[in-house]
């Protein structure tokens, strides 16, 4: 099923002050910690950023949905924001098992959201623990490789090494806004840049930049859970977004929003657009 958002939505330019973040926890891993914030009451989702993002990405998703009666837990990536860089290895698969294992320590089942990268991960979390992940909404998502060639991969390998992997993705991470942006962009953007600049950051980033979807995309027929994909109708990391989306909603037998004015990041850029089409998903799944 493909749906429309509605362009004419507001977005959070005149939007009162959000309330104070809820306070960082940490999930123990066997070689470092991730960062994560949980509120709410009722069914649990979890929310997971992608690549160079922060789990501030969601800042006003989460409360939309606490609001509509959701458990809510925000998790950093391994290597990213308040997470650990004590780990050796970052990806799609790595990020899976964290995912799995909030949701364990948390008491699942869970709908895990899942942006760009993160997407592959809780694509991946579902096929291995379909009893702990009840629904996906993949928003953004990377589920496969591109089709880039080697030459451009070795170009990106090199804009993204540890000296000046902040400085790039600076500058890149306009692109990526396509479309409207929230009106506390450019805070947001140094935010996510001064967290790159701190020691360790850059190195787990740049190797998280080398993540291989081939595992995600194996695994698309392994996944039962309903699934909706969220994408941007200007994602620039796609030639064709809708053409990406709908294949991706089809390979799943799940249902497709295209958001107008959006690029990678939907949830930040369009987020009353994004918990329109995601709140009337999450009451089609049988949560505790």
């Amino acid at each position: 099923m493909t749906t429309a958002a509605d362009p004419n939505l507001n977005t959070p330019m005149n939007a009162s002050p959000l309330p104070k973040a809820p306070e960082t926890a940490f999930l123990t891993r066997p070689e470092g910690r991730v960062a994560y914030d949980v509120a709410g009451a009722g069914p649990l989702v979890v929310l997971v950023p992608g690549m160079g993002d922060l789990r501030g990405g969601y800042r006003f998703l989460a409360p939309a949905l606490r609001a509509a009666g959701y458990r809510v837990a925000c998790t950093d990536l391994r290597g990213h924001g308040d997470s650990d860089t004590t780990f050796a290895a970052y990806g799609d698969e790595e990020t899976a098992g964290d995912t799995i294992a909030l949701i364990e320590q948390l008491g699942g089942p869970a709908v895990v959201i899942g942006n760009s990268m993160a997407a592959a991960a809780a694509v991946i979390a579902a096929a291995q623990r379909p009893e702990l992940v009840a629904g996906l909404v993949l928003v953004g998502p990377f589920v496969r490789n591109g089709q880039t060639s080697a030459p451009q991969r070795l170009l990106m390998r090199v804009a993204m090494a540890r000296p000046w992997a902040a400085m790039t993705w600076k500058a890149y991470l306009p692109k990526l806004y396509a479309g409207r942006r929230p009106s506390d962009f450019a805070d947001y953007r140094d935010q996510v840049v001064a967290s790159l600049r701190r020691p360790g950051y850059a190195a787990a980033f740049s190797l998280t930049t080398r993540t291989d979807h081939t595992p995600a995309e194996q695994r698309l027929s392994d996944v039962s859970a309903p699934t909706l994909v969220v994408m941007g109708e200007r994602d620039p990391d796609f030639p064709d977004p809708r053409a990406e989306a709908q294949w991706i909603a089809d390979t799943l037998h799940g249902q497709l929003v295209m958001v107008p004015e959006s690029g990678h990041y939907p949830q930040s850029q369009q987020p009353e657009a994004t918990a329109d089409a995601v709140l009337p998903f999450l009451r089609t799944i049988n949560t505790p």
